[in-house]
């Protein structure tokens, strides 16, 4: 998983912010200069909802003079800003997506749960969308602005654990337009159909062709070294852009000079 999440350019992060900083500025700028469609998924609160991530942040509301959540973590802030001014001065966030999750049942809070098969019964998404030209502009009003939503997200929550245990007010599921019963259904067997038969299909080859018994240890060779050496393949990704970036600037100032 870690690897496909390399070829796919996603952003590690170490959690140190003084460490965090210069590569994610790195990485932002190289999806501004690319110009592909971007979604970026990010996670203020940095952590799950437990009992120990809740005191701490209760400890931080009374250090800072905010309320205390009890269905949500506070925010921290400065990840989230720094990502919203780098995209919009690159010209690539047209709008944030507010994502509020809520289970009316069971929760699984880690992986020992769902391999109990203590799988979520449902799931209920409340999404508000927000054009970027309706988000402030500035360091301390965006910070604001992102408290602000978490505020509503403690409201929402509370309605919903305390009420009918459903985010709308007729108190029934809604349905995006795009997504009919059984779009949703034929989607869900396809995907189960895929990862059946995929593995078995990677045993097969590997059990009846040397050839792809070659290619595994290749390919498992390959991202080990990488990984040891350069870090990961979106360094290396980013590097080549970097440098080709570089290439094409220097012709430009060899015929300005002549």
């Amino acid at each position: 998983l870690g690897w496909a999440m390399q070829v796919a350019a996603f952003v590690f992060i170490q959690r140190k912010w003084e460490n965090d900083k210069s590569h994610f500025e790195k990485m932002l700028d190289y999806f501004c200069d690319i110009r592909e469609p971007l979604q970026l998924l990010i996670f203020p609160e940095g952590t799950d909802l437990t009992a120990n991530t809740k005191a701490r942040s209760n400890e931080f509301a009374e250090k800072n003079g905010l309320q205390k959540y009890e269905y949500v973590l506070h925010p921290r802030t400065t990840g989230f800003t720094f990502v919203v001014e780098r995209l919009r001065e690159g010209d690539n966030l047209d709008a944030i997506h507010d994502i509020t999750v809520a289970y009316p049942q069971n929760i699984p809070q880690t992986e020992k749960h769902l391999l109990n098969g203590n799988f979520p019964k449902e799931i209920h998404f409340h999404v508000q969308r927000y054009p970027i030209e309706t988000v402030p502009t500035s360091k301390e009003e965006l910070q604001l602005w992102c408290r602000k939503r978490w505020e509503e997200k403690e409201e929402r929550l509370r309605h919903f654990y305390e009420g009918g245990k459903c985010f709308s007010a007729t108190g029934q599921s809604i349905i995006p337009p795009c997504k009919s019963e059984l779009r949703v259904l034929t989607v869900k067997c396809i995907s189960l159909l895929y990862w059946m038969v995929f593995p078995l299909g990677m045993l097969a080859l590997l059990y009846l062709y040397s050839f792809a018994r070659w290619y595994f240890a290749a390919m498992i060779i390959f991202f080990v070294v990488q990984q040891k050496i350069f870090g990961g393949l979106e360094l290396i990704e980013l590097s080549c852009h970097r440098y080709f970036k570089k290439q094409q600037k220097f012709p430009n100032r060899k015929t300005k000079n002549n």
